[in-house]
Parts: C-alpha cells; structure tokens; sequence
C-alpha cells in the first residue's frame, strides 16, 4: 500500500515546494526508509541553480540521509525492520569495467532508483542522485542501504552519506595522504572540515585551512587544523571548484605534491595551467568523485570512529529544523552561519 508523504519537490527550474507526495511500498531489491535526519548539501542547492544537474523533473530533493528500515522487498535479506540505517547515493554496480579490474570506488554505474515516487498527480519523482531524502520516506535500492548502530544518533549519522564520507575518504581513499605529510584544505565548510578531520586521522604533520570567513577558520582549527593560511605542502584539497582557488592550489605545491578537486564547479568554469610549472613540479592532479568512498565498506568504520570519538560529527551539526523549514536551511549555509543544517522529517 502506498504512504501519503511529504517532500520538498524541484518541479521546474527554480521553483520548489514542499508537497504531499505518494511513496509506493518496495519491490524486489529495495528497500523503504523512514528518513528521520537529512543533511542539507551544497550538492541540493547545485541541483537548484544547476537547471536540475542532470536529473529530470520533477525532482525529489535531498541525498544525505539517515533513517530507519520500514519495510524490504523480495530477496532482500541483509536488513529488516527495525534498523538504522545510512543512505549511499555512491554504490558501485560489480558489473562495469572498474568494478571488474577490482577498482570499485571508479565505478560511475551505481544502480537506478527505483521508480517509486510520485507527486500527487501521478509524475513519477526524481530522487536526487538515487536517494532523495527530503521526505518523509523513499525507496532506495538495497546496494544503497547500509546499517550502521543504533548508538549513534541520526542527526549525525546522515552526515556519513555525503560530507563525512567526502572529505574523508578523499584524504584516506582519493589521495592517499600519507603520515607526517603536509596538507592544505581549500573551503572550510562541512565537507572542508570533513576533510581536515580526515588528514588527522590520516596522521598528517601540518593541516593548513584556508578560507575566506574568519568565522570558517575558527571553526577548522576546532577540528584538527594547525595552521591557517597559505603555505607549502604535499597534499591541497579544492573544496569550492573555483578558477581561483584551483589556480591557488597549484601554487601551493611542493615538488611531488597533489591537488584534489573535491568541490562542484559551475558550468563553464575553467582553469588556466601553468604546464612548464606542473612540469617541473611532478605535480598529480586528482578529481574526487565523492571522495571515492563506498558505502557498506566506508560508513560503518565512519561511524564506528564516531562513536570512539575519533572523528567529531556533533560539532558539525550546527542546528536542526523540520522539513519545512528547508528554505531558511539553504539561505543559512548560502550564508556562511553553519557547518550543517539537519532536518528532521
């Protein structure tokens, strides 16, 4: 039986809404979630001035979720009713050239979402990038699901589905950042910080923050930055996508050093290289998608080094709101006032 839900819906270039929307129970493979924390990303607002990023209206908004297992569908039988779980919009489909060289975090053929959502007058709802979380509930393929414990609350749990899983895994899985080595994040916001956490844990010897609000880099020493500001390193992390800040992340490195695009670029936007330069500094430059990460391996020992209180996701969650209150959401983080906005559907 379908549910009678609630959802902030993207229906047409630059209109949204929250609407009543229409959740049909799952089918084999997948899995309905009741979300209970949902993580409002820069990615959601990319959706918004980026003409729909790709997904066709209507679309149902939200990817960083958290929540718990209402129901399965057939041949489901790894999760039940009853459990806590983190949404993944990156699974790798074990079917793709990557996924069979054993290069599963390059796999760019996750599994489509379900066709399960609805507005009211029947259109069938896009979820942003297969998860759409700003509802009361969704279905998702299984692959997508991944359970983490109970213990650790949802509100920081649904950090794991984008920006946790993002920054850190671009230091530990993307970069490969080594002990002792010198890192400068570009962009202090939630993935930014996320970041930083993860060249601590990474153990490195220097962690530069650099932004623009000084309120940014208040908050990035809190996390496990040393240094603020510019300096030499081995390892820069672009976490805005900008001509400027990727051009200054250039600058930065020493020889041998690499620079990781973690943030989304506008349309159009484009960088200029300094090719001798590159040259004769043995520089990589690296794309993260995500972070690389993959759910059902990275989440639960991002949780778990929550939990052991290795990695701080409390602090990161500046404030939490109901669903209707998602616009105020966007404007705070356009803003600068939060590392991270959660509603609770």
């Amino acid at each position: 039986m379908a549910v009678t839900d609630t959802g902030v819906v993207l229906s047409e270039r630059g209109r949204v809404a929250l609407e009543e929307i229409r959740v049909e129970q799952p089918g084999p493979g997948e899995v309905l979630v009741r979300i209970e924390a949902t993580g409002v990303c820069h990615s959601d607002l990319h959706v918004i001035e980026e003409d729909g990023w790709g997904h066709p209206y209507p679309i149902l908004l939200g990817h960083e979720g958290a929540g718990t297992v209402e129901a399965v569908g057939e041949g489901v039988t790894e999760l039940a009713p009853g459990d806590r779980a983190v949404l993944g919009w990156k699974t790798a489909c074990g079917r793709c050239a990557a996924c069979k060289r054993g290069a599963p975090r390059q796999c760019a053929r996750p599994p489509a979402a379900p066709g399960r959502l609805f507005r009211l007058d029947g259109a069938e709802l896009t979820p942003v990038l297969r998860t759409g979380t700003f509802s009361t509930h969704t279905v998702v393929p299984v692959e997508a699901v991944v359970q983490v414990p109970r213990e650790l609350p949802a509100e920081q749990a649904c950090l794991l589905g984008c920006a946790v899983a993002t920054g850190v895994m671009s230091v530990l899985e993307t970069a490969k950042v080594w002990a002792g080595a010198r890192v400068a994040v570009i962009g202090c916001g939630a993935v930014g910080l996320s970041a930083i956490q993860g060249a601590r844990l990474a153990g490195a010897s220097e962690i530069r923050a650099i932004d623009l609000d000084e309120r940014k880099l208040e908050q990035a020493l809190r996390f496990g930055a040393t240094d603020v500001g510019e300096g030499r390193v081995d390892f820069v992390f672009d976490v805005v996508g900008r001509r400027a800040t990727f051009e200054q992340g250039l600058s930065l490195l020493a020889t041998g050093g690499t620079l990781t695009l973690i943030g989304l670029s506008p349309a159009g936007e484009q960088a200029a290289l300094d090719l001798p330069r590159l040259f004769s500094r043995r520089a990589r430059i690296l794309v993260s998608h995500g972070g690389d990460h993959l759910p059902q391996e990275d989440f639960p020992r991002l949780a778990q080094w929550a939990l052991d209180g290795k990695l701080d996701l409390a602090g990161m969650v500046t404030r939490t709101s109901p669903l209707d209150g998602w616009e105020e959401a966007f404007g705070a983080m356009r803003d600068g006032d939060v590392i991270r906005t959660v509603l609770t559907p």
